[in-house]
């Protein structure tokens, strides 16, 4: 039997349903395609930084697969091409969740069964299929607690082992992988992230040992500091299927029984990979998330728009330090600690009163672990108007969100360099700081540092003004 399997966000060879079927069943044609987003209806393509990161995963599985075989276009064309072409009696993939990938995937199957092609699926990217999980009332779940409590009550099988043989099918041409043009060059903003991602299944292992040996310890409290390495950076690799959630879930318990003393934080790591699946979850019984407000009354919020304070928040130009710090960190890296993901998105909606629209937008084209489930539940989830969502009031204040989780200065002396040699008593206000202190610092407000483009305070209230339009509306309703 010869079977092609279409590899997306499973570009791995472990713990790959699709592929260990297909290749103990006989021949494998492994495929992967660059998908023209207006052709198969993604209204929200992953660009910028996660096409750096595609390019350098896709060289790795080509290297631990060299038969693989890249082409470009429609799948809805590609696939029934191939499968008449090769001669191919059954098409595998690892299921996606995406909406867009929902409807693609459907009248595939549809069309090949048509023409007597075997097509099967498999459950590879979730611990728990979106529609395993239901409450009481049979219902999907719209909080996190509940939703956790039943996760865990489910045993998570195994994670595969990689195929022992895979005997790739050959005559098949292949693109180039430099035709893709997935690189930056002109200019190259993403200049030596080689050095910070090792992009690939080898790369995904390296990771998760490297955070179980020496960065899982303490993870509970210190994974809200960003100055410090107890984070484990797996987010681009679990969202391109270099690593599959099983294989965290099974090294994490292992981990345990070897290291007790890490129990809570191990399950506090746990919780977080639960939190990307309740993002899944949320996506696949509400599609619009990434378009519309979950809750209805968030219509109302009188939003500002201002593509001049927009530009300022995108450069990490805004006056606040542990905002700007994680602004230039995700310019510069791909990447930003979740911590201060929280803090750079409730100033952007709650300081700045721009719609959360433009933040998971920057996002989705900066950050190389860009993930529409992730990205439009979390900023959803800041805005107040996501499931579960913080409450509106929660205005975090960044200067004493800046002392509490970078009380050394650290991480904000590293990313914004031009208050390095400010005290630290004044580091994440320069504003309050005196003029004898930026003087001895070298810092110029206006000049070497920006002023505030916003008053903490009256933002603060604006926001809370804005939010009394929600309640009208929910009283109205």
């Amino acid at each position: 039997m010869t079977t092609l399997v279409w590899f997306r966000q499973d570009l791995r060879l472990a713990d790959n349903p699709a592929l260990c079927e297909a290749a103990a069943k006989g021949k494998v044609l492994p495929l992967f395609i660059l998908e023209d987003a207006k052709a198969v209806g993604d209204t929200h393509p992953l660009t910028g930084a996660s096409h750096w990161w595609l390019h350098h995963s896709l060289a790795a599985l080509k290297k631990a697969l060299p038969g693989l075989v890249l082409r470009k276009g429609d799948p809805r064309l590609i696939l029934p091409h191939l499968v008449e072409e090769m001669g191919l009696e059954a098409v595998y993939w690892n299921r996606c969740y995406e909406p867009h990938a929902i409807a693609r995937d459907s009248d595939i199957k549809a069309d090949l069964k048509a023409k007597g092609i075997e097509v099967r699926s498999f459950k590879a990217a979730l611990l728990h299929e979106p529609f395993e999980l239901k409450t009481k009332t049979g219902g999907p779940y719209k909080v996190y607690s509940p939703f956790w409590r039943a996760a865990k009550e489910i045993e998570v099988p195994e994670a595969l082992p990689k195929p022992e043989t895979i005997e790739v099918v050959s005559g098949c041409g292949s693109d180039d992988l430099e035709s893709f043009s997935l690189l930056p060059k002109r200019p190259d903003w993403a200049k030596g992230w080689d050095v910070l991602w090792s992009p690939g299944e080898e790369g995904a292992s390296r990771r998760l040992s490297g955070f179980l040996k020496d960065g899982l310890t303490g993870y509970g409290e210190l994974r809200n500091r960003p100055d410090l390495p107890n984070v484990s950076r797996l987010s681009p690799h679990l969202h391109f299927g270099e690593i599959s959630p099983r294989q965290v879930w099974h090294e994490t318990l292992r981990h345990l029984e070897q290291a007790p003393k890490d129990e809570g934080d191990g399950w506090k790591f746990l919780s977080e990979l639960a939190w990307r699946e309740f993002s899944y979850h949320l996506l696949y019984h509400f599609p619009k998330l990434p378009e519309e407000n979950w809750k209805p009354t968030f219509d109302a919020y009188p939003w500002r728009d201002s593509a001049e304070d927009l530009k300022a928040w995108q450069l990490g130009q805004t006056g606040y330090p542990i905002v700007d710090a994680g602004m230039r960190e995700l310019w510069q890296t791909g990447w930003m600690h979740n911590r201060v993901r929280m803090i750079v998105a409730s100033f952007l909606i709650k300081h700045l009163r721009l719609h959360w629209h433009h933040g998971e937008e920057w996002f989705r084209d900066t950050l190389v672990d860009a993930d529409l489930a992730n990205n439009s539940a979390s900023w959803q989830w800041v805005a107040g108007s996501g499931a579960d969502a913080a409450p509106y009031f929660r205005i975090f204040n960044p200067m004493t969100q800046g002392g509490k989780f970078d009380p050394e200065g650290d991480y904000v002396r590293k990313w914004v360099p031009e208050l390095a040699k400010l005290d630290t008593a004044y580091l994440h206000a320069p504003f309050d700081a005196p003029e004898a202190a930026l003087r001895k610092a070298g810092v110029e407000l206006g000049k070497t540092y920006p002023k505030p483009i916003v008053d903490h305070t009256k933002a603060r209230q604006a926001a809370l003004d804005g939010y009394e339009a929600v309640k009208e509306a929910g009283q109205d309703g």
